[in-house]
C-alpha cells in the first residue's frame, strides 16, 4: 500500500526511491511509539505531507550542492531529499539528542550516511561554530519559524551566492510583509516559489544571500523572539 501511495504521489519516483521511502516510513512509525517524532501516522497523510512535501523545491537545490537542514526534527526535507538526489549532501541539524538517535538509525539502514552528517546543536550555536558558519550552498528550514526569524537562524550558514530555502504554506506572502528588516540586516534577495499540491497552498520562500553575514547574528533566542529584525 504505500509503495503504491509514494508512487501516486511522486510520481516521477523510480522504484530504488519509493522503496526507500517505504521503509523511512515504517521506521518513522516504529520509532513513533517510542518517542514523539511527528503528529501525522497515515500512510497517505505522511506521503503527501512529508514526502512529497520535502521534494517540492528540489529544482531550487544545485548540482552537488552542500545543504544543512536546520531544525530537521524527524528528516525533513533533509531525508527525502538525501534519498532522491544522490549528488547532495546534507548536515541534519537539530537540538534533541533523541531525535538524532532516530536520524542516525534511518540514515544507516537507508545506506545515506556516507553524505550526511548529524549535528546535535541549537542553530544559533552552530552558526557561530566555525565548521559551519558561511560554508553551505543550501539550508533548508520547514514547519521552524516565522520568516523573518528563519532569516536570521538559516542565512548565517550560508556561503555568498548560497541560498535559504524556508518551506511554507499560505502565509509566505504575509510573513514577507513584515521582515523587511530581516532582508535589509541580513543582505538577501528573495523570491517566493509556488506549488500546487493536493494536500494544501504550498511555497518555498527562497533567499539567496548577496553579501557576508554581519558577527551579529544570530543573536540570541531571547533577542529575536523579543526583537525580531
Amino acid at each position: 500500500m504505500i509503495l503504491e501511495l509514494i508512487k501516486k504521489e511522486i510520481p516521477n519516483a523510480d522504484d530504488r526511491l519509493a522503496q526507500k521511502l517505504a521503509k523511512y516510513y515504517e521506521m518513522l512509525v516504529e520509532w513513533n511509539g517510542r518517542m514523539n517524532l511527528t503528529a501525522i501516522t497515515d500512510p497517505e497523510e505522511v506521503v503527501k505531507k512529508h514526502f512529497a512535501d520535502s521534494l517540492l523545491p528540489m529544482e531550487l537545490i544545485p548540482e552537488g550542492a552542500r545543504c544543512i537542514d536546520v531544525g530537521t526534527g524527524a528528516g525533513f526535507p533533509g531525508i527525502p531529499l538525501l534519498i532522491a538526489r544522490g549528488d547532495i549532501s546534507v548536515v541534519l541539524l537539530d537540538s534533541l539528542q533523541k531525535r538524532l538517535s532516530f536520524l542516525e538509525a534511518v540514515t544507516g539502514e537507508l545506506e545515506l550516511s556516507d553524505r550526511c552528517r548529524l549535528v546535535h546543536a541549537r542553530a544559533e550555536d552552530a552558526a557561530r561554530m566555525a565548521e559551519h558558519r558561511e560554508r553551505y550552498d543550501i539550508a533548508l528550514s520547514r514547519a521552524v519559524a516565522n520568516t523573518a526569524v528563519l532569516l536570521e537562524y538559516t542565512v548565517p550558514f550560508l556561503k555568498t551566492g548560497g541560498t535559504s530555502l524556508m518551506y511554507k504554506g499560505a502565509s509566505a506572502r504575509e510573513e514577507l510583509g513584515v521582515c523587511g528588516g530581516a532582508i535589509d540586516k541580513l543582505k538577501v534577495e528573495i523570491a517566493v516559489k509556488d506549488y500546487e499540491a493536493s494536500w494544501g497552498e504550498r511555497c518555498v520562500t527562497a533567499a539567496k544571500k548577496l553579501f557576508p553575514t554581519a558577527a551579529a547574528y544570530p543573536r540570541k533566542p531571547a533577542e529575536i523572539k523579543k526583537k525580531p529584525l
